[in-house]
C-alpha cells in the first residue's frame, strides 16, 4: 500500500508537473503546503493525506499515462480543497505560486 510521505509528494510532483499541468500541480501543493500549517487540525489533515496519498498511487481509476490520465487526480484534490478550504490561506496559496512559478515560469 502507497503512503504518503513528503519524498513521495515530491518525487510524483517532479514526474508528472508538466503531463499533469498547472491546474492539478496548483491544487496538490495547495494541499501539500496546508498540511504543513501546525494549526490545521488532524481531521483536515486525514482529508488532505488521503487526497495527496491517492495522487502519489502508482496505479489510479484512470491511468496517468492515458490521454485525460489526471481527470481522477483531479477530482480527487478538488474535492479535498472544497473540503478544507477554510485552511487554504492566502499564505499556502503563495507558497504554491512561488513554486510553481519556479517551475513553469510566470
Amino acid at each position: 500500500m502507497t503512503t504518503y510521505t513528503n519524498n513521495s509528494f515530491w518525487n510524483k510532483i517532479k514526474k508528472v508537473f508538466k503531463a499533469a499541468g498547472r491546474e492539478v500541480v496548483e491544487k496538490a501543493l495547495w494541499l501539500h503546503y496546508a498540511a504543513q500549517d501546525p494549526n490545521v487540525p488532524l481531521a483536515a489533515k486525514t482529508t488532505i493525506y488521503t487526497a495527496l496519498a491517492y495522487f502519489i498511487l502508482p496505479v489510479d481509476l484512470i491511468p496517468d499515462f492515458l490521454p485525460m490520465g489526471y481527470t481522477d487526480d483531479f477530482g480527487v484534490l478538488i474535492t479535498a480543497v472544497s473540503t478544507v478550504s477554510m485552511y487554504i490561506t492566502d499564505e499556502v496559496k503563495q507558497k504554491a505560486n512561488d513554486t510553481l512559478r519556479q517551475w513553469f515560469g510566470s
